[in-house]
């Protein structure tokens, strides 16, 4: 029997009780205009007909692979697809989405023309209820290295924190993802994971193509796990173990854990903006907890942030100072008018160190 040859991409899409939407999801995948795909659906213990529809497929075509176990969580399915990925590269289609029929096409040629080993392209926003659509708000990089190859953490590390994670628009190359042990982390009801995988794989890719073309449709619905008010440290988690990926897999990346902690930084002020009530409070206090330490250990870098995000650090830090208030109104009200603004938000630490009252509250408290 002759040996079957490597595939040039594998799909890994994780499934659990998404019959509604699975069909139109393996559809666009099964009839990409790269054909020489393999697709892997991981089935997480679904209790709905999501296994019917995967079966449907895998009988019509044998491309597919069929991964069916026990419900054990996001990141656990993420990795056995990871472990049956026998692609030169790996993709991820959430099963709740749709793609372009020629969404790898394009991103291989990206990838393979340019040797890369992480290629990404864009996608738009859909609203399930509204059924309408609406672009994301890019990657935040220069247009002038739009389909161009380089190192994210040498040339653009904003990259790595701004924009939507959205690692279901990216080719990895499979030989990246092993060699540099990047995985999803399993912690039982984990969220947010794609937090997480995204600085690890743009940490270890040292050549990068990114193209705006627009290759998936991200459907927003009631169900997506951004709508979530329980899980409040779940984005903390994910953070937590991509320092714990840095420490164990790339200590040779130390300076990263500044970028990291900047990546944290935004996804933090994210996910304290979609909580509410005391669920709100409990984040809030972790957040000031955390960036207290980080501040005073010198584990961030001024360089990483704008000056609205560095002064905006400060209203974490010190949220009840009244001086804070006093520096923002002039901020706001005196910058248009004087057509000025706030330069190097660290200037502001000085007058914070008068106030020994939140030296003294913060001093003694641990990472949480």
């Amino acid at each position: 029997m002759p040996k079957k040859s490597q595939p040039k991409v594998s799909v890994l899409v994780p499934c659990y009780n998404v019959e509604k939407y699975l069909d139109e999801c393996l559809a666009s995948i099964a009839n990409q205009t790269l054909r020489d795909i393999e697709i892997i659906c991981i089935n997480d213990g679904s209790t709905d007909g999501t296994l019917d529809i995967i079966n449907k497929y895998a009988k019509s075509d044998k491309r597919f692979v069929v991964i069916d176990k026990e419900n054990e969580g996001y990141g656990k399915s993420m990795n056995r697809g990871l472990d049956a990925a026998t692609g030169e590269y790996v993709a991820i289609v959430e099963s709740d989405d749709w793609i372009e029929p020629r969404a790898f096409e394009i991103l291989y040629n990206g990838a393979t023309q340019n040797n890369a080993d992480l290629a990404k392209a864009e996608f738009v926003f859909f609203d399930n209820d509204t059924r309408k659509e609406w672009p994301s708000w890019g990657i935040g990089l220069d247009p002038k290295l739009y389909e161009t190859v380089f190192c994210p953490t040498e040339t653009n590390p904003e990259i790595i924190w701004t924009g939507h994670p959205s690692i279901w628009t990216c080719l990895y190359s499979n030989k990246m993802l092993r060699d540099n042990n990047i995985r999803f982390a399993e912690t039982p009801g984990a969220a947010f994971q794609d937090m997480g995988f995204k600085p690890k794989a743009f940490a270890a890719a040292t050549r990068f193509w990114y193209t705006p073309t627009v290759i998936l449709h991200y459907r927003k619905h009631a169900n997506n796990s951004d709508k979530n008010n329980n899980k409040i440290y779940a984005v903390a988690d994910a953070h937590d173990d991509t320092e714990k990926w840095l420490f164990e897999n790339r200590p040779d990346l130390a300076d990263m854990n500044k970028i990291i902690n900047r990546s944290r930084f935004a996804n933090y002020v994210w996910n304290l903006r979609r909580l509410s009530g005391e669920s709100r409070e409990l984040f809030r206090q972790r957040f000031q907890t955390e960036f207290y330490l980080y501040k005073h250990k010198n584990q961030l870098d001024k360089s990483h942030f704008d000056d609205k995000s560095w002064l905006k650090l400060y209203t974490v830090i010190y949220p009840r100072n009244p001086l804070w208030w006093m520096l923002r109104a002039m901020a706001v009200v005196g910058g248009p008018i004087y057509k000025t603004r706030i330069r190097y938000g660290n200037k502001v630490h000085y007058l914070f160190n008068f106030l020994p009252i939140y030296k003294q509250k913060l001093a003694g408290v641990k990472h949480a």
